[in-house]
């Protein structure tokens, strides 16, 4: 296959060891202000599983989100009620409802995602589910977008349902929401599950919910550089994403069912960067050429090396649902992290060595339709993912975890990458989650995180707001 990837690789052992941040901005053009840090909840539900924690995966979308002037968060709190709060922008208190659920299992999969349709005014919620039924609720009509005339109550929202307004979606993972842009609502979801899923997805009509189908196969014969074939896989999403002329961007990892493929039984069976798009809102999938490759509810996308953009053997601890973003060219940019074999060929326990050895890169699609790759000098030192967004102006900034920012300038070519937020004191702990939306309204960066504990104690949620520029 002719590599559509152009890389340019910025060997670490050529740069002197992390500066901070104080020394950094002085040199970056893009900066990132804190402008205030707000508590949440002192007491949230805290317990490590999968190396995450339930109120902030990465996979989650949204965990935080604003509308009409609002932003609205959710979280479980100490007692394992789900809670769902919103707050007048820029720096109004939070208003809290606790919801009449509370939290199954000690699963970090379950996590509570957010998503608002305008056409209706409701506030959705997709909850608590890893390949089971979900947990489901929406809001009265209008209380998002008249929310100054709503007094702000569990009351607001419906009973507690398992389907979606009647639509059995059966056993799901990973509900995302995903506003168009016509301003239609959308549900992506899994169904099935790791090593052996499919992508489906949903849509809203401003009264009830419409399954559109599968849109990813989870078949096929993959064969390994050791010669192993797998024959049944998951596409895991980076995002999914909508640019503002209205493409649909998904750029994805495939983790293969059949273990074999690895060279050590404690890797990870992610291999590969792929990358499909649609033009009609996830009907019908294209490849980086523009070739048809599947439809959603019909011949699925499925695995092939002409989906690759990024070819990476199952070896090097590769993360699934890293990052993505659309710059206001259109051009999709995508955050991955894995092991570099300049370190080993056979990552042998994930966790471990994505600590120890793991780099960010990033990957932007030319206008021509090749890819350039970038290994952005900043280590993570953390087993979790990345968040990438733009300001205004189409600098880039990597939200990584513990909330260390880091940023580079468009001018640049997005080569500059520098450290502009590197706080300790606020006690992070592992990932982190971004309002988009008010970062395209307002030029805000709303970061939500959850502090540091152990063990099973509960810790802070808060919300940190920077000034992008």
């Amino acid at each position: 296959m002719t590599s559509l990837l152009t890389v340019t690789t910025l060997l670490l052992t050529a740069w002197p060891a992390v500066p901070t941040a104080a020394t950094h901005r002085i040199a970056a053009s893009p900066t990132a202000a804190l402008l205030r840090d707000t508590q949440l909840d002192p007491s949230a539900l805290y317990f490590v599983s999968y190396d995450g924690l339930v109120n902030n995966g990465s996979f989650q979308q949204d965990a935080i989100v604003s509308h009409a002037g609002y932003q609205y968060a959710a979280w479980y709190t100490a007692d394992r009620s789900a809670v769902v709060a919103r707050r007048e922008l820029p720096a109004g208190g939070w208003e809290k409802a606790v919801l009449p659920h509370k939290l199954s299992a000690d699963d970090s999969h379950n996590v509570i995602s957010l998503g608002i349709s305008p056409a209706d005014g409701r506030l959705h919620i997709a909850m608590d589910t890893h390949n089971t039924k979900v947990f489901y609720l929406k809001s009265e009509a209008g209380l998002a977008s008249s929310p100054a005339s709503r007094t702000w109550s569990a009351a607001r929202f419906g009973a507690v349902q398992r389907t979606v307004d009647g639509t059995d979606l059966g056993a799901i993972t990973y509900p995302q929401f995903v506003l168009t842009p016509e301003r239609r609502l959308q549900l992506s979801y899994r169904t099935g599950g790791s090593g052996n899923g499919t992508n489906e997805l949903a849509e809203y009509n401003g009264t009830s919910w419409r399954k559109q189908g599968k849109w990813s196969s989870a078949t096929g014969a993959w064969t390994a550089p050791n010669g192993v074939t797998s024959t049944t896989r998951n596409m895991y999403l980076h995002g999914l994403t909508y640019g503002r002329d209205g493409r649909l961007h998904a750029a994805f990892t495939w983790r293969e069912g059949n273990t074999g493929v690895l060279c050590a039984p404690g890797g990870l069976s992610n291999h590969d960067t792929g990358y499909v798009y649609s033009d009609d809102r996830g009907r019908t999938w294209r490849d980086n050429t523009g070739i048809a490759v599947g439809t959603t509810g019909g011949a699925q996308v499925a695995v092939s090396p002409n989906l690759v953009v990024d070819p990476l053997g199952p070896n090097h601890g590769l993360m699934n649902q890293e990052s993505q973003a659309i710059d206001s060219g259109g051009s999709p940019h995508v955050v991955i992290s894995y092991v570099p074999g300049r370190f080993t060929q056979c990552v042998t326990g994930y966790a471990a060595d994505r600590v120890r050895w793991g780099r960010t890169f990033h990957l932007v699609r030319n206008a021509d339709g090749s890819w350039t790759k970038r290994e952005v000098p900043i280590p993570p030192d953390a087993t979790g993912r990345t968040r990438i967004v733009f300001d205004r102006t189409d600098n880039a900034y990597l939200i990584m975890p513990y909330g260390r920012i880091v940023s580079a300038s468009k001018a640049s070519g997005w080569t500059d990458w520098t450290l502009v937020f590197d706080r300790p004191g606020m006690n992070a702990f592992g990932e982190v989650n971004v309002d988009y939306s008010r970062l395209s309204s307002e030029g805000v960066l709303s970061v939500f995180y959850q502090q540091r504990s152990s063990g099973v104690t509960p810790s802070a949620v808060r919300v940190a707001d920077f000034r992008l520029s």
